[in-house]
């Protein structure tokens, strides 16, 4: 069988990593790619003809890559997916033949631009996979095989915390509330909130198995707010925190009802741009009737240490840890961190799923859920109150939902000193 060949829109940190997970995938190879900044587009293509990834043609736009293709991937903005999924569905209706579309997190800034591209693909008939990286990682999906027996016999888990914490974004406009659809929360919130929901279904039951029944948020502007931070914002990412600012950390618990037996379960998730040690941190725990795991990957199998004279010649923190604060001192070392995050084995779940003309394990349907939840989690932060998700009222209200802070007014309940 011949591997699918993918189209990449968005050449940026995100599309770069997903390139090097698939050098660990064989039925998927990248024959396109289109940027709006056509330096990176090129470089990207170097790459990937470097490591023998596919062609990795540089297109001028996504029209005129679409007929090159059998999927696309979308690894741009936020603020641009609406405009893409739309050129994608109309070279569709033109005659394109994609087998499927694949959208990094999160699927949309609100659920009124979720709902707008679901409901797109879905009328030309195209099948799906919503990239939530982190419910594939390996630690995840093996804790699961390990006690699979304890889950059988004791029940479910009860409660799962779950932690992404990190420095701050690569780009300018992760960090513009309006364009990105507000901060940390926006951000990162979506791959905690997915992963805690994910681990309280029993084993066998599908993703959305428990259902959620009421969300309790809080969001706050801390380390970026503070007049030092604010300014080197400004002047490196060009981001004005004191006429636009979004939250630097966010924190809240969903509970959930096990529809055939009643229990409860609790989700806790926390957030931070403000993270200060090693760089980026994934932390999970879970906790059942005697049983109990715990994943940190910072907990690495592999430490080197670097001293000042040596730290000189240090060209990329970034070779030891994705978004490393540090370049000297004792480092922890990730040697495969697409595979340890989970980016390999999604991209092999998509394109066996495409192959096989389904839906990937996570489609856009999945992708509109967790917008729903992050969605509720702004509104209680907002109200300060906790937002019961079996209110019709609630449930209609989120449809339009826009938080404050993605709409720039986020000076209005944020703190700034």
């Amino acid at each position: 069988m011949q591997p699918l060949k993918l189209g990449i829109i968005g050449a940026g940190f995100i599309g770069t990593f997903h390139a090097r997970a698939l050098m660990q995938v064989r039925n998927m190879e990248i024959a396109g790619i289109t940027s709006r900044t056509k330096s990176r587009a090129q470089a990207l293509s170097k790459m990937v003809k470097k490591n023998g990834l596919g062609d990795g043609v540089v297109y001028s736009n996504i029209t005129e890559m679409v007929n090159h293709v059998d999927v696309i991937a979308i690894y741009a903005p936020n603020f641009v997916r609406v405009e893409m999924v739309e050129e994608i569905v109309d070279a569709v209706k033109n005659g394109a033949n994609l087998k499927g579309v694949i959208c990094e997190k999160p699927l949309a800034r609100n659920m009124k631009e979720a709902r707008r591209i679901v409901e797109a693909v879905k009328g030309v008939g195209l099948k799906t996979a919503y990239f939530e990286n982190q419910i594939f990682m390996k630690p995840i999906q093996t804790q699961l095989q390990q006690l699979a027996p304890q889950q059988k016999t004791m029940g479910p888990l009860m409660l799962t915390r779950s932690a992404e914490e990190h420095g701050g974004p690569h780009e300018p406009w992760f960090w513009d509330p309006t364009k990105q659809g507000g901060g940390v929360l926006s951000d990162m919130g979506c791959h905690s909130i997915a992963v805690g929901w994910y681990l309280l279904n029993p084993i066998g039951k599908p993703e959305t198995f428990m259902q959620p029944i009421s969300v309790s948020a809080d969001c706050a502007l801390l380390k970026w707010g503070l007049p030092e931070w604010r300014e080197k914002l400004l002047k490196e990412r060009g981001v004005d925190y004191t006429k636009t600012p979004a939250e630097d950390f966010t924190t809240g618990v969903i509970t959930y009802k096990n529809p055939e037996t009643g229990q409860i379960a609790k989700a806790q998730f926390t957030n931070s741009w403000m993270f200060e040690k090693q760089g980026l941190r994934l932390f999970m725990d879970g906790m059942g009737p005697g049983y109990a795991f715990e994943i940190n990957t910072l907990n690495s199998s592999l430490e080197i240490f670097i001293g000042d004279a040596a730290a000189e010649v240090v060209a990329d923190a970034e070779t030891a840890l994705e978004k490393s604060t540090a370049s000297r001192g004792l480092l922890a070392v990730q040697y495969n961190e697409p595979d340890l995050y989970g980016y390999t084995d999604e991209n092999e779940d998509a394109a066996k799923a495409f192959l096989a003309g389904k839906d990937a394990s996570l489609s856009w349907d999945y992708g509109l859920e967790i917008t729903r939840l992050v969605m509720a989690a702004y509104m209680s932060s907002e109200r300060q109150k906790t937002i019961d998700l079996t209110d019709t009222r609630i449930q209609e209200e989120l449809e339009t939902f826009v938080p404050l802070i993605q709409q720039g007014k986020g000076a209005d309940i944020l703190y700034t000193n």
